[in-house]
């Protein structure tokens, strides 16, 4: 490879470099990250060693009481030791189980009385793959929530979740489930409201005379929530490569576990303002009206590997503030619902940060152009709109097309002066000087040869962009085109089973989709090949990679959202397209005779600043070679 060559590959790397850089997260938010993913545990578990030798004393009186209350005592005996052991609660102690719904035309609440949880969300405008009825985004056997409460000085911890409430007041749309206590005019009282035509429930937790029955010493409570994701797609394994859990601090911007590792991250940077259980669609989110505390909140991921319908396990513990007042309430609201950009921006909580938008300026072609044109025309079918969302693109980018294209041309025509340069420099010419003396035809010529790579580098933001958002999108999902019943995971033609190897480089089916981009991509190269064979031949090792890419793109296409794999297909195509009007609009015999034009024009020192620049460089290099 030749000094050119190793030129034109460090241009480009560079500015990849220089724009990745750039796109990237700051020292600052890396050096955050790391702060808060290897915080203080080692403290954490010196508070909670603490905590148990100041309580265990009097938890031993609890503990020695708590199992004899199910032995073959006597009923009074056992009443006796109920109400010693659940003091002031004892009344809320045993009960029947009963279920209430609240629910709008979004979503359907199932509540149940034992500590007043909700234990079921249906989302009546979704259905999970294959199935019509309304899709559950949880229920009973795959979530908990409960209020962990430190009462009588340490003597007692009790979990809500153990207690049975009493409906106070029930509509469609809202319920108050009261836990009462022995003390006239002490209870726990939880508020659900639902939000009319949202996704969202309003819940406030009022706890009233409880300053003599929670500890004194005690400034928070711990609110515990846990849930394992239940399979809601086509393909569990795609499910498990994006589940995690997003969380927000009250001082800083969206953050989240990744999605491949099992964590338990401790949160004592700031106070908290939501926590969002995310699946690949959907999520479930507790959003604080004012924040959570810092202090002993932490979140936890879990894989599940080889579980077949759970995709993760995720948990959740966070302080809700307590001052010790007569009448004290803790407000937040829960979101149920999709990934889905306009609704969760409406929740004005950053919570649409949850969507992989891509990075910095990235973003934006999504915010800007794909999400409006998947909301604008979502009535339509989403290969069509695909369609017309690769066109506008195209249109936008035909400038840039129009330039690489020219660019091309022009080292096409430019060929037989080329050859002629490099026969007059022989078989082994000095590099420097060849590079000067083409630089100078260049210059003479009016021929950029770097003029046809840069526009290409700018169309990267949009296939990043694409190629983050599009597997993303809720839009996407469920929605068939062809072969394809649903663009936002692969298309398979053929299942062929387990194949070593093969599976973990290519999958166990074929996409089309993928196939098709696949084979489009190969033309588009063979064709660029030919349109630019001068630059080609100077960079041999480039043309290996323009060929190898295409395979390694096809290995990650296959497994990817098939209406990614059409876009890049309708790209290339266009393309073609666009080519073929531009080689009848801009004739080689009109560009040749501009060359020439410009040839017999008297010299001149002219030329781009970074044409001078390489010109200057070599000249330095060759002065230092001969020295």
């Amino acid at each position: 490879m030749d000094r050119n060559s190793l030129i034109g590959l460090g241009l480009i790397a560079s500015i990849l470099g220089i724009w990745l850089w750039l796109s990237g997260p700051s020292k600052e938010q890396i050096a955050r990250n790391k702060f808060v993913r290897d915080s203080i545990a080692t403290v954490e578990k010196e508070q909670e060693l603490k905590q148990i030798q100041e309580t265990v004393a009097q938890q031993k009186v609890a503990d020695t009481l708590k199992p004899q209350i199910t032995t073959t005592l006597s009923d009074s005996a056992k009443t006796a030791l109920t109400q010693e052991y659940y003091k002031d609660f004892t009344v809320a102690a045993s009960g029947k189980e009963e279920v209430f719904t609240i629910e709008n035309n979004q979503i359907k609440a199932t509540i149940l009385n034992r500590g007043a949880q909700i234990i079921k969300v249906e989302l009546k405008n979704y259905a999970r793959s294959g199935q019509k009825a309304p899709l559950i985004l949880f229920d009973r056997d795959s979530t908990n929530f409960s209020l962990k409460l430190n009462t009588y000085d340490r003597s007692r911890i009790f979990s809500t979740d153990s207690f049975y409430f009493k409906s106070v007041t029930q509509s469609a749309d809202k319920i108050s489930l009261r836990l009462e206590t022995s003390k006239p005019g002490s209870y726990i009282e939880y508020n659900y409201k639902i939000q009319p035509d949202k996704h969202l429930v309003d819940c406030d937790i009022k706890f009233v005379g409880m300053q003599n029955i929670i500890t004194q010493t005690e400034d928070q409570l711990q609110l515990n929530w846990g849930m394992a994701y239940p399979s809601q797609e086509k393909y569990i394994i795609k499910e498990k490569e994006v589940a995690t859990i997003y969380y927000k601090q009250t001082i800083n911007s969206p953050d989240y576990i990744n999605p491949f590792k099992d964590e338990e991250l401790s949160i004592n940077e700031a106070d908290i303002k939501w926590v969002s259980f995310k699946q690949q669609y959907f999520n479930s989110t507790i959003i604080a009206d004012k924040h959570f505390a810092k202090a002993g909140s932490f979140i936890k991921l879990g894989q599940r590997e080889n579980s077949p319908t759970i995709v993760k396990s995720v948990y959740a513990e966070l302080g809700i503030p307590y001052n010790h007042g007569a009448s004290e309430t803790f407000s937040f609201k829960y979101y149920f619902g999709p990934n889905d950009y306009k609704t969760l921006t409406a929740v004005n909580e950053d919570l649409e940060q949850i969507i992989p938008t891509g990075w910095s300026v990235f973003s934006y072609i999504n915010k800007w152009l794909v999400i409006p044109l998947f909301d604008g025309l979502s009535n339509m079918n989403m290969g069509i709109v695909i369609l017309i969302l690769t066109l506008i693109i195209k249109i936008i980018l035909l400038p840039i097309a129009y330039k690489t294209y020219l660019s091309g041309a022009r080292m096409r025509v430019l060929k037989p002066e080329l050859d002629a340069l490099n026969a007059k420099m022989g078989d082994k010419p000095d590099p420097m000087k060849k590079q000067q003396e083409q630089m100078a035809l260049y210059r003479k010529a009016g021929v950029n040869p770097l003029s046809g790579c840069i526009p290409l580098l700018l169309q990267f933001p949009i296939l990043i962009a694409l190629f983050a958002f599009i597997p993303a999108a809720i839009e996407l999902r469920q929605k068939g085109f062809l072969w394809a019943d649903d663009l936002s995971t692969y298309d398979s033609i053929w299942t062929f089973g387990q194949v070593p190897f093969i599976n973990w480089a290519y999958g166990d089916h074929v996409s089309l989709f993928a196939l098709l981009m696949f084979v489009s991509t190969i033309i588009y190269t063979y064709m660029n090949q030919n349109l630019m064979p001068q630059q080609n031949n100077q960079m041999p090792g480039m043309k290996f990679m323009m060929y190898f890419m295409p395979v390694i793109f096809l290995a990650v296409m296959n497994k990817y959202a098939a209406g990614l794999s059409w876009y890049y297909f309708l790209a290339n195509m266009i393309t073609f397209l666009q080519n073929y009007l531009m080689k009848m609009i801009i004739s080689d015999e009109s560009i040749r005779a501009k060359i020439e034009a410009n040839m017999k024009k008297p010299a001149k020192s002219g030329g781009s600043t970074f044409q001078k620049r390489l010109e200057e460089m070599a000249r330095q290099r060759q002065q230092k070679l001969k020295k």
